[in-house]
């Protein structure tokens, strides 16, 4: 019954929102957004960000103090996609502010890293707080970075909860699943409006679902030590890559990195397609993001047959990694 009342007010909230927004043009300029007039020229909602969060806000029950870290996180991506927000200086510090506050008053921590010197680190304040606030500040920022194709992002921490949630029930874990559930069920709905182009996921959007994702990982990966780190890395390599990537590919190239470009895989891979696909470019941005999360979807399923084997999952992040530099410069050649 539960599934059903998920199914139906994110569906309806979908489209009353949406309508909302394009009636007062409110949440459309694209002037503002390059990477996303990249892949579409309609008038685009970025509403996704909103649309998840007041499904969050009526489904989800949250501890402590998590809602309100929620809440602003959202407001912050929601200042960015209006513009308002216009520093990426002040957008980080109101990130890391926030970040640091869920830290501090949840006590989230990652608690090994299955390195001795860096474990014997993690046991330092100060160091174990900056370590889990950088994490997940890379993987808000890497999230936002992938939201530039139909299905990505939102097809992305679909798959990881779905893995997640294959895991629990697997090794019968002690741990929770009823907020992983209704997160699942929410994206689902959203991903089909999002495969059709009827919103984009905005700032607002990845900030929170990747928060949320990020949020339960760090606690899955202190529930248990049959689960290596590497596992959950595993899971949060594409976005926490695509970050990293993006601000060393800028700066080689003397690029300002806190500038946005079309220059990311995603991007180049959608220009690939088109120039070898002869259909609407909603259609191909939708194929892109599909296509890397078919293929991350298989490497999901092989590291969850390896959940404790470090080695194992170390070696699959690296191919990861090569791959992903492969492919980069490969289609960086041809679509010259």
């Amino acid at each position: 019954m539960l599934e059903i009342s998920i199914f139906l007010i994110s569906f309806f909230l979908c489209l009353i929102i949406n309508y909302i927004l394009v009636k007062y043009n409110y949440l459309i300029d694209k002037k503002f957004f390059p990477h996303k007039s990249f892949v579409s020229k309609d008038s685009v909602p970025i509403s996704g960000g909103l649309i998840f969060t007041s499904s969050a806000i009526l489904f989800l029950t949250f501890e402590n103090n998590f809602s309100y870290v929620v809440f602003l996180i959202f407001f912050v991506g929601v200042l960015s996609d209006l513009n308002t927000l216009k520093s990426p200086n002040k957008r980080f510090f109101l990130q890391t502010s926030i970040i640091l506050a869920l830290v501090f008053l949840n006590k989230i921590f990652i608690s090994t890293i299955r390195i001795p010197l860096f474990d014997q680190l993690l046991m330092l304040t100060f160091f174990k707080y900056f370590f889990v606030v950088f994490c997940l500040l890379i993987l808000i920022n890497g999230s936002n970075f992938i939201d530039g194709v139909n299905t990505l992002l939102i097809g992305y921490f679909l798959s990881v909860i779905l893995i997640v949630l294959i895991l629990i029930d697997q090794y019968d874990l002690n741990f929770e699943t009823q907020n992983l559930k209704i997160i699942f069920y929410i994206l689902l709905i959203l991903l089909v409006f999002n495969f059709f182009e009827k919103f984009f996921c905005g700032d607002g959007g990845s900030y929170v679902i990747s928060l949320i994702a990020g949020y339960y990982l760090i606690e899955l990966s202190n529930l248990d030590l049959l689960i290596s780190p590497y596992f959950i890395a595993c899971l949060l390599w594409y976005p926490a890559y695509e970050c990293l990537f993006s601000m060393i590919r800028k700066k080689v190239e003397k690029y300002q990195i806190t500038n946005p470009d079309n220059r990311h895989l995603h991007q180049l891979l959608f220009i690939f397609f088109t120039k070898k696909m002869k259909f609407e470019k909603w259609v191909i941005s939708s194929l892109t993001g599909i296509s890397i999360n078919v293929y991350n979807l298989i490497i999901f399923y092989i590291a969850l047959q390896n959940v404790s084997q470090t080695k194992i999952l170390v070696s699959i992040i690296i191919l990861n990694v090569i791959l992903y530099n492969s492919i980069y410069f490969i289609l960086k050649k041809r679509i010259r």
